[in-house]
């Protein structure tokens, strides 16, 4: 399993491509803008593009989602929450077409080559937040940072829900558990336990 980080868009989002060596199969998780530079990076990776996952519906993470769904034809998945707030053009949130999307269920695993990856609903930075779990790494999106949480003052947001997802989803899993945020640098389980001031 090899993990490729970029920073993408005005809001310096990080985009993952997750790839399996082995088939050279590949996700795209988080899309949120700089389509070039993501294209550029798989192509420079020699994959094939079997899903494009997303943590929830905000622009930001969604911002290059067309372009790289037109490029290399990969259906693309999120929750149904988020999918009807972008469909309402509910603020802050993404447009990534008319095409009905893979709707994510709860737990629900996605195939990449021999990877598993497990999706894990994590409301409150939205209604349908998703982090991706495989391992020992979580995609947390923006449900956690380092030293931080998602902002839950956007339409859909909501604080309680926000933390009984990190307490109950992501703190129970192991201190070495790896987490990729949606923003900012990597962290661990085990860091924020100690020491995220929000918990």
């Amino acid at each position: 399993m090899k993990i490729k980080s970029l920073v993408v868009g005005s809001y310096g989002t990080n985009s993952y491509i997750l790839i399996d060596e082995g088939s050279l199969q590949c996700a795209v998780i988080d899309p949120g803008g700089d389509a070039l530079q993501i294209i550029k990076a798989l192509d420079d990776s020699k994959c094939k593009v079997k899903y494009i996952l997303l943590t929830h519906g905000h622009i930001d993470h969604t911002g290059a989602v067309a372009e790289i769904k037109n490029k290399y034809n990969a259906p693309i998945a999120i929750s149904e929450k988020d999918y009807k707030m972008m469909q309402q053009g509910a603020f802050v949130y993404g447009n990534i077409g008319n095409e009905a999307p893979i709707y994510i269920e709860d737990n629900q695993v996605f195939e990449i080559g021999d990877i598993k990856l497990k999706a894990v609903y994590t409301p409150g930075h939205t209604p349908g937040g998703v982090s991706f779990l495989t391992d020992k790494v979580i995609f947390s999106g923006d449900t956690l940072f380092q030293s931080s949480i998602g902002r839950t003052d956007f339409p859909g947001g909501d604080f309680e829900t926000i933390i009984d997802s990190i307490k109950t989803k992501i703190m129970v899993l192991p201190d070495e558990t790896v987490v990729l945020s949606g923003h900012g640098p990597q962290t661990f389980v085990g860091e924020e336990k100690m020491h995220n001031p929000f918990l």
